[in-house]
């Protein structure tokens, strides 16, 4: 069995410092675009995958939320500026249902 050298492992950069080299620490303008802009595909792509797994076309969702299908995969590609209720209407649609946790965090 190989053993791994800790040392040469603890100076492997890491996917954070990447992020930083690329766009900037966080905080930084250019960061925060690209962490909402992550967020947007993530939350897209989970309702993407929710509605391929009940055998929904992107059609039966918009006509559901009264909405176009062109809508729906600006949602899915997370290139939509969706609004907290119409997320929850199409999770809904979806039978997504979330429970809000409200946590404290440090102001900066």
């Amino acid at each position: 069995m190989k053993k791994f050298d800790l040392e040469k492992i603890s100076k492997l950069p890491t996917v954070n410092d990447d992020l930083d080299k690329r766009y900037g620490k966080q905080g930084m303008p250019e960061r925060q675009k690209f962490d909402e802009e992550s967020l947007a595909w993530f939350y897209g792509n989970m309702l993407r995958e929710r509605r391929k797994e009940l055998n929904l076309t992107q059609k039966q969702v918009a006509e559901q939320l009264g909405r176009e299908q062109s809508y729906i995969a600006r949602v899915e590609n997370g290139k939509a500026d969706i609004q907290l209720s119409s997320f929850f209407r199409i999770a809904a649609i979806l039978g997504i249902q979330f429970v809000p946790t409200f946590m404290q965090s440090a102001m900066r």
